[in-house]
C-alpha cells in the first residue's frame, strides 16, 4: 500500500493501484495541474469536484451521484461514501487492513475484490469487516 497516495477525488484508491506506475494519484500537484495524467481532461468527477471547490466527492452525495465513472461503477462511489461516513482516514486504515489480510484491489486488470458487489452498503461492510457475506 502506497498510503501517501490516498484517496482519488472520486474515491478510487490510489493508495492500492498497481495500474499506472508512473501515477502519482490525482490529489497530488495541488490537482488542477494533471499534466502528467492522460486522463485528467475527461474525468467528469474531477471537474465536478473542483466547479463545487470540494476536496473530494466525499464531501457531496456519493451515494446518489451518477456523474462520470459513477454511472456505471459502484466501487468509487462505495469508496467515497465510506469517506463521508467516517472519514480518508478510516477508509485508509481500513483498506490497509484488508490488504494485510488478503484482499486484492485489482486482480485482474482493475477489477478485484471490491468489484465482486452489486450495491453501495455490501462493499461498505466489505471495507468494515473484510467478509463478503456472498461468498461465504
Amino acid at each position: 500500500m502506497k498510503r501517501e497516495l490516498g484517496i482519488a477525488r472520486c474515491g478510487l484508491a490510489c493508495c492500492l493501484c498497481s495500474e499506472n506506475v508512473a501515477c502519482r494519484g490525482c490529489r497530488q500537484d495541488g490537482f488542477k495541474d494533471l499534466s502528467w495524467c492522460e486522463n485528467a481532461e475527461w474525468c467528469e468527477n474531477r471537474r465536478c469536484v473542483l466547479d463545487k471547490h470540494l476536496n473530494g466527492c466525499y464531501e457531496c452525495e456519493p451515494a446518489q451521484c451518477r456523474k462520470g465513472l459513477y454511472s456505471e461503477k459502484i466501487k468509487a462511489r462505495a469508496f467515497a461514501e465510506f469517506a463521508r461516513r467516517y472519514g480518508v482516514d478510516q477508509l485508509l486504515d481500513c483498506l490497509e487492513r484488508n490488504e494485510n489480510a488478503g484482499i486484492v484491489y485489482h486482480r485482474e486488470g482493475i477489477m478485484g475484490d471490491y468489484d465482486d458487489f452489486d450495491n453501495v452498503e455490501a462493499i461498505i461492510r466489505f471495507i468494515q469487516n473484510g467478509e463478503n457475506v456472498k461468498k461465504m
